[in-house]
């Protein structure tokens, strides 16, 4: 995975990825209806048209109004399944950027463990240096003869003046072995204390280690779930909405041929021809939306004016990315990479990695996770009426916590940005969406 952040969840309420294949199926579903649909009017060359009967009209109407109901019926239940999926997926984002800062945590750990793990060899290594001090000390005295006792070595001394020195030269010795036995004491306490602190630093690594392993579990886990249930929900809508166009169309053709042998009964009669019945159409009853939550803006700003310089670097560097697939926990300051599971095979940038990376371009190092991009340039805030090329645009479920931020982009001005959306998708060029209820607010990482 990249360096850099890993989370983006905000995306156009205009669609959804998974739904990226739905409009090819209705229309091929359309298509073959419709031919369908042709074999029911008459033919250009010759026979009277087929008059269909009431009893097979009214089964179509009545066809036709119960796939309505039916998709009236499981609209609200669509849509509230996609909340509750649109939530999953904001937890896995959440929990993904909780992975990442965990493991920085980890990384510190284990650069704290193996420092103390160098420690601890050194401090062995000195006490080894002092017991082997100490060996020669004893080997020199008892050479030296400083370890005979000190009565014999007085009594055999030849006179007054060698009597003085060699009670000066035992006083010298006791006083040496007193400081060579002290300083092996307190390299035995140093190595003890070194070998502690790097077990101890050991195991709060591998503890940091197991909690990010943990969270990341969980990350993967609610998106792939996300993942799933979005994929089940769409194809339950299209399995609905062609039913209903089947329905309508079956209508509309036994419709037309009966509109078309009225004319031609009325042609052969040489009776005026009565008016052609257009088609009904139907209109697709559409799931209740609650009431919109009242947006939420940003106030004021306290970002400095912009290094234009570093700004246009930063979009430079994003632009040059356009097209690059959507990859989760992907990309960092050093461009795009492979995400982590389910992505780990997709080469690309999630949102905030695209961004690291463009203003890694310009030499300012923004953090890695969204949120930590918020936060590490807090101080930087921009009100949306003063939003310059290159502030960065932040989005989240709650706007007093900025750990609720999960998505990032870069604004380019004329209230567009370059962002790294979501999945199925690539780094593009959207509108800003700063009118959005999630919109948390957006900083100026080039401010002087």
């Amino acid at each position: 995975m990249g360096s850099g952040a890993r989370t983006c969840a905000e995306r156009s309420r205009t669609g959804t990825t998974t739904g990226r294949g739905r409009t090819a199926r209705r229309a091929l579903v359309a298509v073959l209806l419709a031919a369908t649909a042709v074999g029911l009017t008459p033919s250009a060359a010759g026979a009277a048209p087929r008059n269909p009967s009431d009893a097979e009209l009214g089964a179509a109407q009545q066809a036709r109004a119960d796939a309505a109901a039916r998709v009236g019926q499981i609209g609200a239940e669509l849509a509230q399944a996609r909340t509750h999926v649109e939530e999953l997926h904001q937890q896995a984002l959440i929990a993904l950027q909780d992975y990442e800062d965990k493991q920085a945590a980890h990384d510190a750990a284990r650069a704290a463990a193996d420092a103390a793990a160098a420690a601890a060899v050194q401090a062995a290594a000195d006490l080894q240096q002092g017991r082997d001090d100490v060996a020669s000390f004893a080997r020199a005295s008892y050479m030296q003869g400083s370890t005979s006792p000190g009565i014999t070595a007085l009594l055999s001394a030849a006179g007054p003046a060698e009597l003085i020195e060699r009670s000066a030269l035992l006083d010298a010795a006791g006083v040496n072995r007193v400081e060579v036995v002290a300083e092996l004491t307190v390299l035995e306490q140093q190595a003890a204390t070194a070998e502690q602190v790097a077990r101890q630093a050991t195991e709060q690594a591998a503890a940091v280690q197991q909690e990010a392993a943990a969270l990341l579990a969980s990350a993967q886990s609610q998106e792939v779930e996300a993942r799933r249930q979005a994929d089940a929900l769409d194809a339950r809508e299209d399995g609905l909405q062609a039913e209903l166009q089947q329905a309508q169309q079956v209508l509309d053709g036994l419709e037309g041929a009966r509109t078309a042998a009225q004319e031609a009964a009325a042609r052969q009669a040489a009776a005026p021809a009565p008016p052609r019945t257009p088609a009904r159409p139907v209109a697709t009853p559409s799931a209740p939306t609650p009431n919109a939550p009242t947006p939420v803006r940003p106030t004021g700003g306290t970002a400095g004016a912009p290094s234009t310089s570093a700004a246009e670097t930063a979009i430079a560097a994003a632009r040059s990315q356009l097209g690059v697939p959507y990859s989760w926990g992907g990309g960092g300051s050093n461009g795009p990479s492979n995400g982590i599971p389910p992505d780990s095979q997709l080469f690309g940038f999630d949102c905030s990695g695209l961004t690291q990376y463009a203003y890694a371009r310009a030499g300012i190092a923004i953090g890695g996770t969204s949120r930590d991009q918020w936060w590490l340039n807090r101080n930087k805030q921009v009100a949306i009426g003063d939003l310059q090329p290159g502030d960065l645009l932040f989005w989240g479920g709650d706007r007093s916590d900025y750990m609720s931020i999960t998505h990032v982009a870069i604004y380019i001005g004329g209230g567009q940005m370059i962002e790294a959306p979501d999945r199925g998708q690539h780094v593009t060029i959207a509108r800003a969406r700063t009118s959005s209820s999630t919109y948390f607010g957006a900083v100026r990482p080039s401010a002087r």
